[in-house]
C-alpha cells in the first residue's frame, strides 16, 4: 500500500459515492505539523483582513461568473493563482457538462478549459502543501499503484435434488461421476487536498476519455450505458445491443482504462483495437447461445465489480490487476459449445492436443496467447521479460481454474487457506474471483438470470442433440424433452454458486480487513475509503447474497407450477391410455370369413 500519507490509490480507485463538501477546495491552506501529518486549516475570508480590495474582488468574481456561464473562453477568466479561480472553474466546469449533454461543446473549447481548470487544481494543491514545515516528510517512494477504483456432493442426500440434476452437477463441477471519527485540528485532515487530487485525477480522465474515443469512435449510446459498469447487475445485453455486437471491445476497453493501464504499459490504441476485435472474432467462431462475447463481456465486467466494489484492486499491483481483467476476457476464447467431457467422448482434436484435461481451458489460452504475440495485436510489447512470465503465469493459472470439474477441489483449498492466520496466496484468490464471476448470473437480477439459463440450456440441449446423432449417451441436461429447468438451477445455486460466493466473501474479508487497520493507523483518507460502520473488522458489501435468495425463491415457485403441469399431463396421458384400451376391448370380433375390421394404431401394436 506505500506509505504515503495521501493513499493516492485509494482516492483514484473510488471517487465518493456520495457529494462530498468541495467547497474546502481552493478554500483552505495546509502545512505539515509532524512527519506525515498534513494540517489543514481554513482560510479567513473576513473583510477586515482585506480591506482595500474587497468590493473589487467581489465585482471581479460576479463578472467572471457571468463570463464563465456564457462563452466558453478563458481568455476573461481570472488568473489561476487567484482565490477566484477555483470558485469561477467550478461554475465553468459544471456549465460544460451541461452542453455536454447537449453536444454543444467542440473539442477545441473543451480542451482549453480543462487546461485551464487542470491549472487552477495544480496551483490549489501546491497552495495547500507549500508551507510545509518539514517537506522531508513525504516518501520518498511514490506509491505503489493508482487504480479507480474431497467432493461435497457425497455428503447431499439422494432424495435432495433429482437424479439427473445430481448426476450434471457431478458431471461438471467434479472429474468423476462416482469510516474514521472526525479529529482535532492537532490531529491532519486531508479533506482538501484530496478533493484536489481527485478533481485532477477526474479532469485528467475526462480529457484521455474524449481523446480514446475519438479514436476508438465510442457510440454515445455505448458511453451512455458504460456509465453503469460499477453496477453489481449491470445489463450486458443492453449494452451490446447498443454496441451493434461489440460489447466485449467496448468492456475491454473501457477497463483497460479504467485502471490506467493503457497508459502504464504503453498499449497501442490500434494494437488493443486489434487484440479486442481477434477475441470477438473467436468467441462468436461457432455460434454458440451462451458461451459467446457477451458472456466474456460480463464475466470481466464482474470481476471489475469485485476488484473495485470490495477495495481487492488495493491489494494488487497494476500488473496483477492488468492479468487479471486480461485472464477474464480471454477465459472462454473460442469456446466450441460444449463440454469438455463432450471433446474426452468424442475424440476431438482438442482433447488428444491437450491429453484430455482440461481440454477447453488449454485452447482458450493457448490462443488468446497466440494473438497477443501477433504484431498487429501485442498488447505485451512493453512489458520486460520478467514482468511478462509474472502475466502470463497468473493468466494462466486463472483461466485453468474456471475448469469446472476443480470446483470442489478449489474450494476446498482455499477454506483450509482462511483457517491459517498465513497470508492468502494471490493467483488462488485471483482464480476464486474468476471462477465466481463465470457462474454468476444465478446471483444477478432475475431477468438477467433467467436470459442466461435460456441460453445456456439452450446450448445444452444442441449439444445433446449431437450426441443423439452420434449414438452416444444424452449428457445430463441436455436432453430437450426429459430436462428439468427450474430443479436445475435450484440444485445449481444451493450446491455450486452459493457456497462458492461465501468462501469467496470471507476470503474477501480476509485480505481486506488488515488493509483497513493500516490505512486507520497510517492516517490515511480511509473514512472515504472504507466507509463502514464497524472499524474493527472490514464488510464486504454483498449485493448477490439477495439476487441469489430472490432467484431461489421464484425458481421453487416455477419447479412448482411444473411438477403440477407433469402430473396433469401424465394424467391426461393414462386416462387416455385408459380409454384407448377400453375402445379397443369393445370392438367386434369379425365372424370367420367375414370382412376384416379397421384397427387403429394403438391395437395394432402387439400384433397377431
Amino acid at each position: 500500500m506505500g506509505n504515503c500519507p495521501l493513499n493516492c490509490s485509494f482516492v483514484v480507485a473510488n471517487p465518493p459515492d456520495r457529494a462530498k463538501d468541495d467547497s474546502s477546495v481552493g478554500a483552505k491552506n495546509g502545512q505539515l505539523s509532524r512527519a506525515g501529518s498534513l494540517t489543514v486549516l481554513r482560510r479567513t475570508n473576513s473583510k477586515s483582513k482585506l480591506p482595500s480590495t474587497s468590493s473589487s474582488r467581489t465585482s471581479s468574481i460576479a463578472e467572471s461568473d457571468s463570463y464563465a456561464s456564457v462563452d466558453l473562453g478563458t481568455d476573461k477568466l481570472p488568473p489561476i493563482d487567484t482565490p477566484e479561480a477555483s470558485h469561477v472553474c467550478s461554475i465553468r466546469l459544471r456549465n460544460i457538462l451541461r452542453r455536454i449533454q447537449n453536444g454543444e461543446v467542440s473539442k477545441e473549447d473543451l480542451h482549453k478549459n480543462l487546461e485551464y481548470a487542470a491549472s487552477v487544481l495544480e496551483s490549489v494543491y501546491i497552495d495547500e502543501t507549500s508551507s510545509v514545515e518539514t517537506p522531508t516528510s513525504f516518501p520518498k517512494s511514490p506509491p505503489e499503484r493508482l487504480t479507480d477504483e474431497d467432493d461435497e456432493l457425497s455428503e447431499v442426500e439422494p432424495d435432495a435434488v433429482p437424479t439427473e440434476v445430481r448426476d450434471w452437477l457431478a458431471l461438471t463441477f467434479t472429474r468423476s461421476m462416482s469510516n474514521v471519527r472526525r479529529r482535532g485540528l492537532e490531529k491532519p485532515k486531508f479533506r482538501s487536498v484530496a478533493h484536489a487530487i481527485r478533481a485532477g485525477i477526474m479532469v485528467d480522465r475526462i480529457y484521455r476519455r474524449l481523446s480514446s474515443s475519438a479514436t476508438l469512435h465510442i457510440p454515445p449510446a455505448v458511453l451512455q450505458l458504460l456509465k453503469g459498469m460499477d453496477d453489481w447487475s449491470f445489463d450486458v445485453f443492453s449494452l451490446n445491443s447498443a454496441a451493434d455486437g461489440h460489447s466485449l471491445k467496448y468492456v475491454g476497453y473501457e477497463l483497460l482504462q479504467k485502471y490506467d493501464l493503457v497508459t502504464k504499459y504503453k498499449i497501442n490504441s490500434s494494437m488493443l483495437d486489434s487484440f479486442l476485435l481477434q477475441l470477438e472474432v473467436g468467441y462468436s467462431k461457432y455460434k454458440n447461445p451462451y458461451h459467446n462475447l457477451v458472456h466474456g463481456a460480463d464475466v470481466a465486467q464482474t470481476v471489475h465489480y469485485i476488484l473495485s466494489q470490495s477495495k481487492l484492486a488495493h491489494w494488487l499491483t497494476d500488473l496483477e490487476v492488468f492479468a487479471t481483467i486480461i485472464a477474464a476476457l480471454i477465459h472462454d476464447y473460442e469456446h466450441t459449445g460444449t463440454t469438455n467431457n463432450f471433446h474426452i467422448q468424442t475424440g476431438s482434436e482438442f482433447a488428444v492436443l491437450y491429453n484430455d484435461k482440461a481440454v477447453l481451458e488449454n485452447h482458450h489460452i493457448c490462443a488468446s496467447f497466440r494473438i497477443m504475440r501477433s504484431e498487429e495485436a501485442n498488447i505485451l510489447n512493453h512489458l520486460s521479460r520478467e514482468e511478462y512470465r509474472e502475466f502470463r503465469a497468473l493468466v494462466i493459472e486463472m483461466v485453468m481454474a474456471t475448469d469446472m470439474s476443480f470446483h470442489f477441489q478449489q474450494l476446498k483449498n482455499m477454506k483450509n487457506l482462511l483457517g491459517m492466520p498465513e497470508n492468502i496466496d494471490k493467483q488462488k484468490a485471483l482464480s476464486l474471483v474468476l471462477h465466481c464471476a463465470d457462474i454468476s448470473h444465478p446471483a444477478k437480477d432475475w431477468n438477467l438470470h433467467r436470459r442466461w439459463t435460456s441460453q445456456l440450456l439452450e446450448e445444452f440441449f444442441k449439444q445433446g442433440d449431437r450426441e443423439q446423432e452420434l449414438g452416444l449417451a444424452i449428457s445430463p441436461l441436455c436432453d430437450r424433452e426429459k430436462t428439468l429447468v427450474a430443479e436445475s438451477q435450484i440444485g445449481f445455486i444451493d450446491f455450486i454458486v452459493d457456497p462458492s460466493f461465501a468462501v469467496m466473501t470471507e476470503m474477501l474479508e480476509k485480505i481486506l480487513t488488515p488493509l483497513q487497520k493500516a490505512a486507520r493507523s497510517e492516517d490515511a483518507i480511509s473514512e472515504e475509503v472504507f466507509d463502514k460502520t464497524d472499524k474493527s473488522k472490514y464488510i464486504l458489501s454483498t449485493p448477490w447474497s439477495d439476487c441469489l435468495a430472490d432467484n431461489k425463491n421464484k425458481w421453487k415457485v416455477q419447479a412448482a407450477k411444473d411438477a403440477e403441469e407433469r402430473k396433469q399431463k401424465e394424467a391426461e396421458e393414462l386416462s387416455k391410455e385408459t380409454s384407448n384400451t377400453n375402445n379397443n376391448t369393445t370392438k367386434p370380433i369379425a365372424p370367420p370369413g367375414g370382412p376384416t375390421p379397421a384397427v387403429s394404431c394403438s391395437a395394432g401394436k402387439g400384433g397377431n
